[in-house]
């Protein structure tokens, strides 16, 4: 059940379980990079820590962006929205000229000052924004193609095509379920989220057979033990870490599949690291927090004092719960095989920069449930109320809608 009570409203209060939920991924996915990377380091860099002393510098800016974000007033990310979504369009694109760093054979960085950035992190990040900017002004027209949605389409073209050419199938998919998801809690008619979905299924299937690799992902995600040698090494890996770990794991530091047996141990399976040296219980934490931060964002979302708000809560806790949702179903073999961090959780320093971000940007939202249009035009300025046409909810007839009349106070 939703926490729904009058006093969890009060304007200007942190919301600390929401805080602390994001704290304690942190905090354990330091002890985890470490734990999963060690040996890796030691053997590639000559330095055990070289990964740990790299979380630490990404999740000390990532925290200073979280509480930035948390301080400034939400609506200002409107003029931001377009901008960032240019230039992360421009990144993209230089990712795939001789600035871009190569990978596994595959671009999706670019280096600045020693420390490697993803723009395709960037993408998702100012998609959601834009989003949430455009729909506000939207309004109904959400529920028309060619008005409301088609345009949106072309916008998540753009950008999925770029990271495609990267490749990145797995990021790929990830922005444009991102983008079906925001514009259905909008208001998308389902008819159109199906045309969507039955136009993309060539496309991907364009996008598998014409990279091996990924077909063989696809035939050892059938049959994962049979595939062994040809793509199944992976996830067979990872089973075995959550079998080795049994209920309460092997101990911190103690797991054995990340001794060269587990691939990208530190970062794509990182949760099978836990599944092994915590076991169950410590998995089931690590879920337990995400669940906590799902239901979070929603209810900020439902209560946001206006449009902008609710679509950009509920569009930054999307984006993690989304991506916590693939990594978990790759590592538990739910899902075919696919490089995607866990969220707070993995190294990557662009995917913690971001999410930290995200997560400052909702208790943003959250201290200011009870602001009304009035105290926006004295408190940030008369641009940041919503024009003619708004009635001071989501657009349209949805259950979404319906659910923000129900419980805002």
């Amino acid at each position: 059940m939703l926490s729904l009570k009058r006093h969890d409203a009060v304007p200007g209060r942190l919301d600390w379980v929401l805080l602390l939920s994001v704290l304690a991924l942190c905090v354990l996915g330091t002890f985890m990079v470490y734990s999963s990377s060690y040996f890796y380091a030691m053997k590639r860099f000559d330095d055990p820590a070289y990964f740990l002393k790299r979380r630490v510098i990404w999740l000390a800016w990532g925290l200073i962006w979280l509480f930035g974000a948390s301080r400034i007033h939400y609506r200002v990310w409107i003029r931001a929205a377009g901008p960032m979504l240019l230039v992360s369009l421009v990144l993209l694109g230089l990712v795939m000229t001789g600035l871009g760093t190569e990978v596994g054979g595959s671009r999706r960085w670019l280096r600045l000052a020693g420390l490697s950035f993803q723009p395709s992190e960037l993408a998702k990040f100012s998609l959601v924004l834009y989003l949430a900017a455009s729909l506000e002004r939207k309004g109904e027209a959400v529920r028309s193609f060619m008005r409301g949605v088609f345009p949106y389409l072309l916008v998540g073209a753009a950008v999925t095509g770029l990271v495609m050419v990267e490749p990145d199938f797995g990021m790929g998919m990830t922005i444009m379920g991102l983008l079906l998801l925001m514009l259905f809690v909008a208001g998308m008619r389902v008819r159109y989220v199906l045309f969507s979905v039955a136009a993309a299924v060539p496309l991907a299937v364009l996008m598998v057979v014409k990279y091996p690799y990924r077909l063989r992902r696809i035939t050892a995600f059938l049959n994962p033990w049979d595939s062994y040698d040809t793509g199944g090494f992976q996830l067979v890996q990872s089973l075995l870490s959550f079998i080795s770990g049994g209920a309460t794991g092997v101990g911190l530091g103690s797991g054995r599949q990340k001794l060269f047996f587990l691939p990208e141990a530190h970062t794509d399976f990182l949760l099978s690291v836990v599944g092994e040296e915590l076991g169950f219980v410590g998995v089931a934490i690590i879920l337990t927090l995400f669940v906590i931060l799902l239901v979070r964002g929603a209810e900020i979302s439902l209560r946001a004092p206006d449009p902008f708000g609710s679509f950009l809560a509920i569009g930054v806790t999307l984006l993690i719960a989304f991506q916590a949702c693939l990594n978990a179903g790759v590592s538990v073999g739910l899902l075919p095989t696919k490089g995607m961090p866990l969220p707070f959780l993995s190294h990557g320093g662009s995917s913690l920069w971001f999410h930290l971000t995200a997560v400052g940007i909702l208790l943003s939202i959250r201290k200011r449930l009870n602001e009304t249009a009035a105290d926006r035009v004295r408190g940030h300025g008369r641009a940041s109320v919503p024009g003619p046409g708004h009635r001071g909810a989501l657009p349209g007839k949805t259950s979404w809608e319906r659910a923000r009349v129900v419980v805002r106070p």
